[in-house]
């Protein structure tokens, strides 16, 4: 197969580096002096330091459409406010297409309280509803992809061809890649469990034990789950790969940027310094405040991302973030999701 991936960031690398021990994979760089070093030195030295890139993946920078060429794949490693500009630069193609980014788009219009942002298959909908298209997502840090460790992940579309080539494309000893029809719920999966990892960081970062840290896990599948149902994913959804799976290794992995966030809010230190300090996005950041936005359309209640909102805002402290959140009143934990409901 041929494969082109767009974006030489430390998850596009690892695909990229994964791909091509079976595929002809070119990794496009919109940095031309990062293609450069990278090609020279056969490593990325900037996102994933160590790693030897094998010989036989090409990295390119330039004339986006030469790289692709021919291509049967095209992967987008972009963060999540760039995806827009490539799927409307990928429109007319006939490969097919598949983001990684998790995450949700900013609102376009900031100042109107209906304007919600968009998660990746809508705005796929949106630009480029001709796309044969879908999602690579789950449980997954960069480095251990690049290193060959195991991992699995879900390949999301509504196009049975397209689930069926990213599982051929990536599904082999080391990486497992299963397949699923619910791309609303891998998406809803992969973006709200960064905003709970900034709670659970934060948490561990004020040291209140691994009770609090499995309550707060727990308690957040249950937001996620609300929030998936209300736009029409699935409920077992959630207790996969995309969903609990997903949630319980960016809350409790080292390598987590988002639950790296909530531990340095806890030191002390400004939200600014936190980001600056990590080189990497940490989308939870900036999806936060639309997922609580959309959930509060919809008539969800999201008390612990509405908690996370409050303290990337500035408005209480750590402790009292999480004093409220503990100390919220006791409801049944059976009770079915519905509008307005607490949990």
């Amino acid at each position: 197969m041929k494969i082109c991936v767009h974006g030489a960031g430390a998850w596009g690398t690892a695909v990229a580096v994964n791909a091509a021990a079976r595929h002809e994979v070119t990794l496009w760089a919109r940095d031309a002096a990062q293609a450069d070093a990278m090609s020279a030195a056969r490593e990325n030295s900037r996102y994933l330091p160590g790693l030897a890139l094998p010989a036989s993946l090409a990295v390119r920078a330039g004339d986006i459409a030469q790289a692709q060429a021919g291509a049967d794949l095209v992967i987008v490693a972009t963060p999540m406010a760039a995806l827009r500009e490539q799927l409307v630069a990928l429109r007319g193609t006939t490969a097919a297409v598949a983001w990684l980014c998790k995450g949700v788009e900013p609102a376009l219009d900031s100042s109107s309280p209906a304007s919600f942002g968009l998660l990746a298959h809508e705005i796929w909908a949106q630009v480029a509803p001709d796309l044969r298209a879908g999602v690579l997502s789950g449980p997954s840090f960069a480095q251990e992809v690049a290193e060959g460790r195991p991992t699995a992940l879900v390949a999301a579309s509504p196009h049975a061809a397209v689930r069926d080539m990213l599982v051929d494309a990536f599904h082999g000893p080391a990486l497992r890649v299963y397949a699923n029809e619910d791309i609303v719920g891998v998406e809803v999966g992969g973006a709200v469990k960064n905003v709970l990892a900034i709670a659970t960081g934060l948490c561990d970062g004020l040291a209140l034990g691994l009770n609090a840290r499995a309550a707060l896990i727990t308690r957040g599948l249950a937001e996620m789950t609300r929030f998936g149902l209300a736009l029409g994913a699935r409920a077992e959804t959630f207790m996969g790969l995309s969903g609990l799976g997903d949630l319980v290794l960016t809350s409790t992995g080292d390598l987590s940027r988002n639950r790296k966030v909530g531990l340095l809010l806890a030191q002390g230190r400004t939200l600014a310094q936190a980001v600056d300090s990590l080189g990497h996005v940490a989308e939870g950041v900036y999806c936060a405040r639309t997922v609580v936005q959309r959930a509060r359309g919809l008539g969800i209640e999201m008390p612990i991302a509405e908690g996370v909102v409050a303290l990337l805002d500035g408005l209480v402290s750590p402790q009292d973030a999480v004093a409220a959140l503990v100390g919220r009143d006791p409801v049944p934990e059976t009770v079915q999701a519905s509008p307005r409901q607490s949990p």
